[in-house]
């Protein structure tokens, strides 16, 4: 290959220069890199970006394609369509022969970047993909039998025992020649993948976040060190700041698993290694761990998104209910917590982990729906919706996945409210209805004396009795567990 030749990278869940070994490869070959991004919504079928995760993508390439070109690259060429096609037609107009990329996970893409590489070394095409996305590949972490893990807690020893393996974080590629085709277009543009939504009901996420590499920069460097040596502490706290709120970032690829990784180890190893504050910064390294395992267990289960990973529950008696499905989605349930998390989703497109899993419990057990229900339901209204994370924690608290909460244990939304609510800050922040309610009755509004209730009347009466419906779930766990 020439050194005028042009190489591809192909943009997929890395959308940033720094820490980006695919990109960084690329650039040292010392061919002019194209930059390429391609909206691929054929080959995931159902699991194609939801409109949450849309509205992020759109502004994530923006911030993208501004600093690939302040850093001397050629602007993002944006292509839709299948990949591989799409692939083609670039590397016939611009004679490229090489692609460059890191690895995604999904079963759907894992299966499609298998055949595009096949195709393009067939055609003498270079293809070299990396790791980026995860710091361990899903198959790279056995058990003592050579087999997968199906318990996170040894899986997280093992991960720990090879952490010393964990590759530094590299510094922001910049191009080695600018490729400079006049003919060559920025493709169909940012604007013409339709990203955004028609309707602007985007407004809460836009005042929430940031998307891009500088704003998941900016998160974390706000958040280490002192958010990080509380996180044990205040995790659970959903009124509290006391989250890093880098999911999303980390599912875009705006800073990666490796840069937290070693930015957190070197601030716990400053300190000392040992004490309060390293139990509180390792507590919130575990939660990159649970991230591994949940692509653990979705590569050697594919099927995990759709299916149960404990068979038993195929035959589980979901019901269904669309009227009550759509008052939960809309955090009109009548229990101030669950309603204050959905609502929380709806406006900002992300959610707490502890109200995620109140409000997951309250739908599989106390309203007997289906946890694919939900999970559909997270998919398209989270900007971190994650195939291996969402279908982790959806089967987590459904009581069917690997190492999952035991389907007999249901989180009581009004003890949950209590302990981690106590003075109704998060329920009056996205429940406005209940602003009036005294600190004693704003998690159960219905015990109120009849005055009080008048300042709450916009405010729904409870849709299922709780422990009627924790009866009914057990009842019908029972049956199907003596029905295997």
């Amino acid at each position: 290959m020439s050194a005028k030749t042009p190489v591809i990278f192909w943009f997929r869940s890395d959308l940033r220069l720094s820490d980006n070994p695919a990109l960084s490869a690329a650039v040292q070959r010392g061919a002019p890199v194209i930059p390429v991004y391609i909206l691929d919504d054929q080959s995931p079928a159902q699991w194609k970006r939801g409109g949450a995760s849309r509205w992020w993508l759109h502004q994530s390439l923006l911030s993208l394609d501004a600093r690939l070109q302040k850093s001397g690259f050629h602007p993002l060429v944006c292509l839709s369509g299948a990949a591989g096609a799409e692939l083609d037609k670039i590397i016939a107009e611009t004679g490229a022969r090489g692609v460059y990329w890191n690895r995604c996970y999904e079963p759907w893409a894992m299966t499609r970047d298998t055949a595009i590489k096949e195709n393009l070394k067939s055609r003498g095409i270079e293809v070299q993909s990396f790791s980026a996305y995860l710091m361990f590949e899903p198959w790279s972490i056995q058990n003592k039998t050579g087999g997968s893990y199906k318990v996170f807690t040894p899986f997280s020893k093992a991960c720990l025992e090879q952490s010393g393996a964990i590759r530094p974080a590299l510094a922001a590629a910049k191009p080695a020649i600018r490729f400079d085709g006049k003919s060559l277009s920025k493709g169909i543009g940012i604007d013409g993948l339709n990203l955004m939504p028609r309707i602007k009901w985007y407004g809460g996420m836009a005042a929430e976040w940031t998307p891009g590499e500088q704003g998941a920069q900016a998160r974390f460097d706000a958040f280490l060190p002192d958010g990080v040596g509380l996180y044990k502490a205040e995790r659970d706290f959903p009124a509290k700041d006391g989250v890093s709120k880098l999911s999303p970032h980390l599912h875009f690829g705006e800073i990666s698993p490796h840069q937290i990784w070693h930015a957190v180890s070197h601030v716990i190893a400053a300190k000392g290694g040992a004490g309060n504050f390293a139990a509180q910064a390792q507590a919130f390294l575990r939660q990159l761990i649970w991230r591994e395992f949940s692509y653990h267990l979705l590569y050697h289960a594919p099927d995990f998104p759709d299916q149960p990973w404990n068979k038993q529950f195929t035959r589980f008696p979901w019901r269904k209910d669309a009227e009550t499905l759509e008052k939960w989605k809309r955090g009109k349930t009548g229990y101030p917590i669950i309603d204050a998390g959905m609502r929380q989703l709806w406006q900002t497109g992300w959610m707490h982990n502890r109200v995620r899993m109140i409000v997951g419990s309250f739908l599989v057990k106390n309203l007997l729906l289906d946890w694919r229900d939900g999970e559909e339901w997270f998919w398209d209204t989270l900007v971190d919706a994650d195939l291996g994370n969402n279908a982790a924690g959806w089967q987590w608290i459904a009581g069917c996945g690997a190492d999952a909460a035991p389907y007999f244990r249901v989180f009581n939304p009004i003890l949950q409210s209590k302990k981690f609510d106590a003075a109704g800050t998060y329920i009056r922040r996205y429940v406005p209805e209940l602003q009036e309610m005294p600190d004693s009755l704003i998690h159960a509004p219905w015990e109120a004396p009849p005055m009080l209730r008048s300042s709450a009347k916009d405010y729904p009466p409870p849709i299922v009795d709780l422990t009627q419906s924790r009866d009914r779930a057990l009842k019908a766990y029972a049956e199907s567990k003596s029905a295997a």
